[in-house]
């Protein structure tokens, strides 16, 4: 059984920047994975030998896009989510993500890898 997962990240970037990081091929290609796909709609991540495919199932344009594994459960997908804090104008990344039972840990710091490599993309 997955067990749900919530993140957040806070950023010192526009909405805009950081979609783009998070919903295109080049943006994604940049931390995510060696490389990012989009065909007919499906896209392919590729690390080293090993690609997967993922759908957008949610999008709204530097907001959020959800995507969901090809070969996972249907009720399991990823989510990017952006907000903005109207005081301080800081932006917080919030991360949507599936991990089994006992691999919560290897999952966040994963997570914690990959945001970082994200950050040095950007320029932060």
């Amino acid at each position: 059984m997955s067990k749900k997962i919530e993140l957040e990240y806070t950023f010192n970037t526009s909405p805009h920047v950081l979609f783009n990081r998070l919903s295109t091929p080049a943006g994604l290609s940049e931390w995510f994975a060696d490389d990012v796909n989009l065909k007919n709609g499906m896209f392919s991540f590729v690390w080293d030998d090993t690609e997967q495919f993922a759908e957008i199932i949610s999008k709204k344009d530097n907001k959020h896009i959800r995507f969901r594994w090809t070969d996972e459960d249907e009720d399991s997908y990823f989510e990017f989510r952006i907000q903005k804090d109207e005081l301080t104008g800081a932006l917080a990344l919030f991360i949507t993500d599936f991990a089994d039972a006992g691999e919560e840990e290897d999952t966040q710091d994963l997570w914690d890898s990959q945001i970082a490599e994200l950050k040095h993309a950007i320029g932060l």
